[in-house]
Formats: structure tokens, sequence, C-alpha cells
């Protein structure tokens, strides 16, 4: 059961980067945990925390750096791992977690909380499984009570194997399989892998303990990535073979996925093992009930969703790290065309031309292009641009624009249109408009869901022609604004 009395103390919470301890971070501000976020590079983490939290320095694989970041917590969660390093990750693996517990006594933590990985160690596991479950043996070696996770494949909106999902079934209509895809695994959804992280804080338990956690499916790649095309609305071949070797199998992800093939191959030799729940102490011991794998894809993508819609596209990208190249941005499955221009008129002002787009007044670039693509669209059975806009001054989320319709609507900040044309997948035109130091700032933000690879080959055939009307149309949006 979970202790709600009481508070846990100080928390420690590495990995805050990551994407498991990004989203924790997120949970535990939320409940107002005192919370530390320890990282090599704290500048990383400049502007992501809340008020109440604090980063400080610290490096695994320097026990001295470990000890003041420690001093006073009483829960550290260690989410952590060198998966992504060349050379020998377990080395490094054993340095780190040895480090981490003796610096850990040293502080007086009460409580560390460790997530790894599902498998039986009695099997010949990967290297990358063996290392996950001995950094969980070396961590609860000490005197510092460990309550270790163990779990399987990961379903979530940016997880490594949702992304391999993912990008397999999105560019593959047919897959020639090696054997690995048909191995057994029981996925868990990131959020109940949050809530058994959280529920571990106040945990009722004077010893070290590990659970196996685990949604309610037994279930193989293949089955995940037919799943994950049926939410999608596709149709996917997937042909067993008894080729491709585990390096052969990482560097084709290479070429199919963003997973790069050093990650990829490690990767695949764990999935060659059966990660499966043998002993389900953790239903008992928490309140929870873990989702199954098709609800867990379902609620990634509906995530995703939210996400794109939350986004502030200038934070992003702004931002350091990934840069917009050919075909836009990469947001999950979306790809995003997004640009600026500053005008010398108040917010108010800039949005007027824009709050009397479509109908009678047109795109203000390139009206005979709209004109073509309202054609095409009714030839193929959609709505075309005839159906203009209800007022030509006013709009009210659920209007009807053309052959878009508004999905938001902010008078003088904000409106956002999703398409009704017929389009491989879900298209959305956004324009914001924000204070600047003289004048405002009109961000325009085309964003795409591309259904599979028609809707990969349609973006990225029609990016030129798009990137040149939609150019066309915020310089125009802005000349019309300074006119008043």
């Amino acid at each position: 059961m979970i202790l709600k009395a009481g508070g846990p103390g100080p928390i420690l919470l590495t990995g805050a980067t990551g994407y498991v301890g990004g989203r924790l971070k997120r949970i535990l501000e939320e409940r107002g945990y005192e919370l530390r976020c320890m990282s090599r590079r704290p500048e990383s983490l400049e502007g992501r925390l809340a008020p109440s939290s604090k980063v400080v320095y610290g490096d695994v694989l320097d026990r001295d750096s470990l000890l003041s970041a420690l001093e006073g917590v009483e829960t550290a969660f260690y989410l952590i791992h060198s998966m992504g390093s060349g050379g020998e990750f377990e080395e490094q693996d054993r340095i780190a977690a040895t480090n981490f517990r003796k610096a850990a006594e040293l502080a007086g933590v009460r409580r560390i909380i460790y997530l790894g990985g599902l498998g039986d160690p009695e099997e010949d596991l990967s290297r990358h499984l063996r290392s996950r479950q001995e950094t969980g043996r070396i961590l609860a070696a000490g005197t510092v009570q460990v309550i270790e996770f163990r779990a399987s494949i990961i379903l979530g909106s940016g997880s490594l194997s949702f992304e391999l999902v993912r990008n397999l079934v999105e560019r593959l209509p047919v897959m020639l399989c090696p054997v690995w895809v048909r191995t057994v695994a029981q996925p868990i959804g990131i959020e109940d892998v949050l809530a058994y992280l959280e529920g571990a804080i106040e945990l009722q338990s004077a010893t070290s303990r590990v659970f196996e956690i685990g949604g309610p499916d037994q279930v193989s790649y293949a089955e995940i990535m037919q799943e994950y095309a049926r939410r999608r609305g596709l149709r996917r071949w997937l042909i067993p073979v008894p080729l491709l070797s585990p390096r052969l199998s990482s560097l084709w992800l290479g070429l199919v996925t963003p997973i790069y093939a050093r990650v990829g191959r490690k990767l695949v030799h764990s999935l060659r093992h059966p990660t499966v729940v043998r002993d389900d102490s953790a239903r008992t011991a928490f309140p929870i009930e873990p989702r199954g794998a098709g609800d867990a894809i379902e609620r990634a993508l509906f995530n995703e969703d939210l996400e794109l819609a939350e986004t502030r596209w200038s934070d992003a990208l702004s931002a350091g790290g990934e840069r917009p190249g050919w075909g836009g941005l990469r947001f999950g499955s979306r790809l995003i065309d997004s640009r600026t221009i500053h005008v010398d008129v108040a917010p108010a002002v800039a949005f007027r031309p824009i709050q009397r787009i479509g109908g009678t007044v047109g795109w203000y670039h390139a009206d005979w292009l709209w004109r073509i693509r309202g054609f095409l669209d009714l030839l193929m059975g959609g709505v075309g641009v005839r159906r203009g806009r209800a007022d030509p001054e006013e709009l009210r989320v659920g209007d009807v624009l053309d052959f878009w319709r508004v999905e938001e609507f902010e008078a003088g900040r904000r409106l956002r249109l999703r398409a009704e044309m017929k389009v491989p997948g879900r298209a959305w035109l956004e324009f914001e408009v924000e204070d600047h130091e003289v004048g405002s700032t009109i961000r325009q933000t085309a964003s795409f869901d591309p259904l599979g690879l028609a809707g990969l080959a349609y973006w990225y055939a029609l990016f030129p022609l798009h990137r040149h009307v939609f150019k066309g149309m915020l310089d125009a949006i802005a000349a019309e604004a300074r006119l008043g």
C-alpha cells in the first residue's frame, strides 16, 4: 500500500533531461515535492524547472561530485544508464552505480528508486539487459534501501520502443521481419511506469524490493506494430525471414528509423529475449491497473496531439539542439514548417488581416493556387473552397473557413485551422501574434501528420510549393497589417 501521511523529505532526481526522468520531473513538481535535479550540465535544465525546484551539479562517474548533490536527500531516483555510449558500457554502468550507492550511504539517503529491465536472469541475457539488472544489484548491495522496478517495452510518445515501432510502420508498407519481432514482451504505458515510480516514494517497505511491472498483454513486437498500424488506419504486411543478424538488423533500423546503429544493435540484442512479468507482486503493493498495449498506443497518439497543440514553436525553434532542415522540423510523427515576421504595429492591429483570411478576402498570396487546390479537392470528393466563411470579420471555434475549420481562436492573438480537404494525413495552419519590444511578431505554422508513405511523399513533394506560398502569405499579411 502507499503511505500518504508525512513527507519523503528532499528528493533527488537523476536523468531529468531523459525520457522517463523528464516526465517524472513534471509530475513530482505538480505534486509539490521538494525536488532537486542532478545533471552533469546544469545549464541544460535552465528554464525547465518549477520555481520550487533546483538543479545541482553531479556526475555519477565522479563520486566526490555526488556528495554535495545528495546532501540532505532522503529519496533518490536513479534513472541513468550508458546505453547510448560507446565502448564498454557495462563497466561504466558498474562504476556509476557503485559511486552512487557509496555516496548515498555517506549522505544518509533513506531510499533509492531505480528503473531497470525485465528478463529471466537464469537465461543468457543480452549485455544491455544483464547490465540493467546488475545495476540494480549493485545499488542494493549497500545499506540504503532500494526499490527496483523492472519493465519491458515502454509505450509512450517519444520512447525509444515507440519511435522504433512508429517509424517502421509509417515508412514500410511491407516489412521483412527477423525472428526477434516474434519474441514475447509485456509492454507498459509510460503513464503507468510513472505512477509506479511516484508510488515508490512513500511505499511501506522495510527492505529492498524488486517489482516486475507490465501491462495485462503479453504480445510480440510484430503484434505491437500491427496494433499501431490499426490505430493509424494503415495496412501493413509483415513477412518473417530467418536472416538478419542483430548487427544487420541494427544497421537496417539505422536506415529506416532515427535510431542510430549503436543503440539499435543493443536494443535488437535485448529484443531477442522474452521480457514478461513472472512475479506480479506489484499488483498487490500498488493500487495501479496498467492499461493494455492498444490503449497505451492510443494514449501515446493522443498525448502527441495534446503536446502539439500546447507547444510554443517560438520556444522549440529558439532552443538549442535540433534545427529545421529540408521539410521542416520533426515533432513525433508531425512535420512542422514555421516562420515569423516582425511588424511595427500593436498585436491587435497585426491580427486583423489574419482574422479576415479566406472567403472573399482570400489567402493574401497565390490565390489562384488555392483555387486550383480547391478544384482538385472537389474532384477527389472533398469540400473544395466554395464554402467560404459565415462572417467576413468575426470568427468562432467550429466555424467553416473555405476547406478549413476553426479549431482554436483567441481574438487578437491566435487562430488555429484544421484542414478538411482530402490529404493523406492531418493538417493544421496556425497564426500567433505576440508582443515585441517594438510592435509585434507574427508566427505562422503549418503542421502535418502524414499517414504512411503516401503522407510523407505528399509533404516532401509539395514542400517547395508550400514554402513559397506560406512565405508569400506571411509577407502579405505583414504588409496588410502595416497599412492598419
